[in-house]
């Protein structure tokens, strides 16, 4: 449809020019043998087509699961040298649709169960990931909470989190928190890999608790999208070329972008298949 409008309009810009030149001069005609001109039928203008509205912008009728994707696009550039002072860590800010991704996906293994896309305020996650030092952090209920506060009366039947997660660097106590990409060596002896670490919660829409146990329905499925992970599927190696010069040069890296959404479809998509709306109850 695009190519077709942008055609027209260009069609309509080339026959403008033309139509608005002056004719040139001609003799007079007496007036008894003048002919008045027909003025000439204005074409109509074809209507211009209302643009689709997004499904994931509904927000009435029934609401079987309402998702919250979480992940909030952070990049993570890491570096692991020889010792701790050759390690560098940085969280990139980066414009690459990794929430709408992770909805696009929730929303392929819902099926034809009434879905909804729950938004939330900007820094709304912020204590979430970044908790004051405590002995005795309950973190799954402050996401209950949270969700709680975020769902207001949104009305949904069971509620989907996608936070980033985090697990263990094989072989080592190094975190890895997120999605990043890692350079692990020094010089030519060193290797690079992609990772992703996300959580799938599922909540109850009434009580907002956490839901426990897999089993063949909608939090079953959707908690194996998890615990399926296995450590290294965590992990894709990379050509050392993909690693950026800079952390700041990975939000500019088209290639880094496509990778690491690719890795995340693959993620994701691995474990689910679709749920039907009885699944879901």
């Amino acid at each position: 449809m695009v190519r077709i409008a942008v055609s027209v309009v260009a069609l309509l810009s080339l026959l403008a020019p033309a139509a608005a030149q002056t004719p040139p001069a001609t003799t007079a005609l007496p007036a008894q043998t003048a002919t008045p001109a027909k003025p000439a039928a204005k074409k109509a203008a074809k209507p211009k087509a209302a643009p689709a509205k997004p499904a994931e912008q509904t927000t009435a009728g029934p609401c079987g699961i309402g998702v919250i994707a979480a992940t909030q696009d952070p990049f993570v550039v890491e570096k692991i040298g020889l010792t701790v002072f050759g390690n560098v860590y940085a969280e990139v800010p980066v414009s690459w649709g990794l929430d709408d991704l992770v909805f696009a996906r929730v929303r392929a293994a819902a099926g034809a169960t009434p879905l909804r896309r729950i938004a939330y305020a900007k820094g709304a996650f912020d204590t979430y990931y970044h908790p004051k030092p405590s002995l005795f952090r309950n973190d799954r209920e402050e996401l209950s909470n949270l969700v709680r506060q975020i769902a207001g009366n949104a009305g949904c039947e069971r509620y989907i989190v996608v936070t980033r997660g985090e697990g263990m660097l094989p072989g080592t106590n190094q975190p890895l928190r997120g999605l990043g990409i890692l350079n692990r060596g020094v010089g030519i002896i060193s290797y690079s890999y992609l990772y992703v670490y996300v959580g799938v919660t599922v909540l109850d829409g009434q009580t907002f608790e956490i839901k426990k146990g897999p089993g063949v329905t909608l939090e079953g499925v959707m908690r194996h999208m998890a615990d399926n992970f296995v450590q290294d599927e965590h992990l894709r190696k990379v050509d050392n070329s993909l690693f950026p010069a800079t952390a700041a040069d990975s939000a500019s890296n088209t290639t880094l972008r496509d990778n690491i959404r690719d890795f995340l479809t693959e993620r994701l998509d691995k474990p689910c298949h679709p749920i039907s709306r009885s699944e879901a109850r």
